[in-house]
């Protein structure tokens, strides 16, 4: 007997009607390397669950280096704290694409499947942001942001769950996404990589509060798009 998993934004693909649009767009899905990475997964065994598991502990891995790159006062140490964590972000990318990929294409979806897909996301976005902002902790304000900007990030996926829960698709608008987020944060750690080896030339911890500052900004930004798009929907289906 066929299955029919409840629709979420990792385990439904999207809908021939067009009438809801649950799972975000990824150009890389439809890649062969892609498709070749979650075939080799399903055949080591490893379900959509374990690999969204996985994406919170590289996001944890990540953290710790951002905090450790803030307490250790420049050299080499830091710049490789600096590399972990940019490597990290796009790693945590690709678990959260793999494992949707394993669910929708690879048919392994499950019960659980939307606690292990919003949840171990959420626990991600505020260990890599809260964590460049204590890596920020010996400037004014550091810590503050980088809480502020966690706080915004899940605000805008909370925006979209709360749409996609009263019947709407999983509006994904806005300059902000998650991808967004994470390049812009390694863009920032790569900067201050270069603040790191040209002591004096640049400030520590600019790029790093730059990136912050713009992806609290554009969360923000981003929960005001999707609240408005939710909101004209509502009332466009209670005016039917």
């Amino acid at each position: 007997m066929t299955q029919h998993p409840r629709p979420d934004s990792r385990h439904s693909s999207q809908p021939d009607d067009g009438e809801r649009t649950m799972r975000r767009v990824v150009p890389q899905r439809t890649t062969s390397w892609a498709r070749r990475a979650a075939v080799t997964l399903q055949r080591l065994g490893l379900t959509p669950n374990m690999i969204s598991v996985a994406s919170v502990v590289v996001a944890a891995v990540g953290c710790v280096a951002l905090v450790l790159a803030g307490i250790h006062d420049g050299g080499v140490t830091r710049v490789l704290l600096l590399l972990t964590a940019a490597v990290c972000a796009p790693l945590r990318l690709l678990a959260n694409m793999l494992d949707g990929m394993l669910a929708v294409e690879g048919g392994m979806s499950s019960p659980v499947g939307d606690l292990y897909n919003e949840l171990p996301d959420r626990l991600s976005d505020i260990l890599f942001l809260a964590g460049a902002g204590y890596a920020l902790a010996e400037l004014p304000g550091g810590v503050a942001l980088g809480w502020i900007a966690a706080t915004l990030a899940v605000l805008t996926a909370y925006v979209r769950s709360l749409g996609a829960a009263q019947g709407l698709s999983n509006h994904f608008e806005g300059p902000m996404s998650k991808p967004r987020r994470m390049w812009l944060l390694v863009l920032g750690c790569l900067v201050g990589t270069v603040e790191t080896v040209l002591p004096g030339q640049l400030p520590w911890g600019l790029g790093l509060m730059v990136a912050l500052a713009l992806i609290a900004l554009g969360s923000l930004v981003t929960v005001l798009i999707r609240l408005r798009i939710i909101a004209r929907e509502l009332n466009a289906r209670a005016a039917r």
